[in-house]
């Protein structure tokens, strides 16, 4: 008889409204459906495709914008946009 062992390693996905101020993650899913199309190709021309480094450096006074880290670049959304943004953080 043959054992086997699956352990699988859960990493928590969140939203990037959801992200902890200055935790490393990356853009693991986009929901395109949930954006306007002229909200949806502004986020692709700023860089915010799967895979890329982000990380949430501020929160306005009522939640609204969220500045945060693109690569290089910051950029304030609005908390509608970053719900759209699933990420998943880097393990430290």
């Amino acid at each position: 008889m043959i054992i086997t062992r699956i352990i699988f390693c859960a990493v928590p996905v969140l939203r990037l409204d959801q992200l902890p101020h200055r935790q490393a993650s990356t853009i693991s899913a986009i929901d395109w459906e949930r954006l306007d199309v002229r909200e949806a190709r502004r986020l692709q021309e700023l860089g915010f495709v799967e895979g890329v480094a982000i990380e949430a450096l501020h929160r306005g006074p009522f939640k609204d914008p969220i500045a945060c880290r693109v690569g290089t670049m910051t950029i304030a959304l609005r908390r509608a946009l970053a719900a759209a943004i699933s990420v998943e953080p880097i393990a430290a």
